[in-house]
């Protein structure tokens, strides 16, 4: 169930706005230099603000945004603004890039797919990145982070000698592979959907277009805004954000516009696998209307003839002939046939 904002409260007024969960909020501490490394889990968050290494980046994750209380007392420390610990509580924000100062605000979704559903959801990230740490905050336990937490452990790449930014840029990077790995779901599905239509169109399949309509439409919501994000990130109007870091911005950018590229073939593929079912439907209905349009073509002239001699009239002439039973019948059999001939070739069946 999802809770709804309060009305009439004051703005800066932090309230969690999303999936109600009893569970504790998890916090979890990395702390990093090119030379050292520490990862724990932490029981409070007053224990992430000591002990930060000089020179390093401290990454303090929050896994549960329904914490206000938690929410709160990071943005003290840290001189975070009101309204975006606001924002951070609102899991319905759509994508965005502010920037502060002394840090940038960045909220973006990260989508997961269910192959056994065939339906994808959306879980909100955020991220707060600071001159030497990286705040991030996700509605629940497990992401899509864990490689790049390994590089981290094991130092490979230049990440431990890099800053907050670059960490940033890895966790974007890695939501925005995961859109290509979900897309490449759903090519295969459309692909399915395809070979159906050719062999079998039935209303199920009309069921599974629409679904997949539905779909396509709730991660172009997730993924067109994050063009506006990356965007502002490589502009670099903050200072927090280094020339290193904005070339691999660069890259990210030119993949959203490739995502964003494939969500809008797939929507106009669903489209078009649309029309195509709904042409099928149509071709067959004529099929079906034209054998019955024969059909009745064939038996008019049989029941005229039929009706003609039906009537109860006394004086019939040919009611009174000794063959006239089978002229009828004959002169009925050779309009049928006729007419079947003049339908062949006119190759209407």
């Amino acid at each position: 169930m999802v809770k709804a904002k309060a009305k009439q409260l004051p703005p800066g007024t932090i309230t969690h706005v999303g999936q109600r969960r009893l569970e504790k909020a998890k916090i979890t501490l990395i702390d990093y230099t090119a030379n050292q490394f520490q990862e724990k889990e932490l029981a409070n968050i007053e224990a992430a603000f000591t002990n930060r290494p000089a020179g390093g980046v401290t990454w303090i994750n929050i896994d549960g945004l329904h914490d206000t209380e938690l929410t709160e007392k990071i943005g003290q420390h840290f001189g975070i603004h009101p309204l975006v610990l606001e924002d951070l509580s609102n899991t319905t924000q759509r994508p965005k890039y502010e920037n502060y100062d002394g840090y940038i605000f960045v909220v973006m979704k990260m989508l997961n797919y269910s192959e056994e559903t065939g339906k994808t959801t959306a879980e909100q990230l955020s991220l707060i990145i600071g001159k030497d740490y990286l705040l991030t905050f996700q509605e629940q336990p497990g992401d899509i982070f864990d490689p790049l937490r390994e590089r981290i452990r094991n130092a490979k790449g230049r990440i431990r000698s890099a800053g907050p930014d670059y960490l940033a840029y890895s966790l974007i990077d890695a939501a925005v592979d995961n859109y290509f790995v979900i897309l490449e779901a759903f090519g295969e599905k459309i692909e399915d959907i395809e070979d159906r239509l050719v062999s079998n169109s039935r209303p199920k399949v009309l069921q599974t277009i629409h679904q997949l309509k539905r779909e396509m439409l709730f991660i172009r919501r997730a993924v067109w805004p994050l063009r506006e994000v990356i965007n502002g990130l490589q502009r670099r109007e903050s200072p927090l954000i280094q020339a290193t870091t904005g070339i691999y911005l660069r890259d990210l950018y030119d993949h959203t516009i490739q995502i964003i590229d494939t969500v809008e073939n797939y929507r106009d593929m669903a489209s078009g696998m649309l029309d195509i079912y709904l042409s099928s439907i149509n071709n067959r209905l004529n099929e079906v209307m034209k054998i019955l349009t024969i059909f009745s073509t064939i038996f008019i002239p049989l029941t005229f003839v039929t009706g003609v001699y039906g009537m109860n009239f006394k004086y019939m002439p040919e009611l009174n002939w000794h063959y006239a039973y089978f002229v009828i019948w004959g002169v009925m059999l050779a309009a049928a046939g006729s007419m079947l001939v003049y339908f062949k070739n006119k190759k209407w069946f």
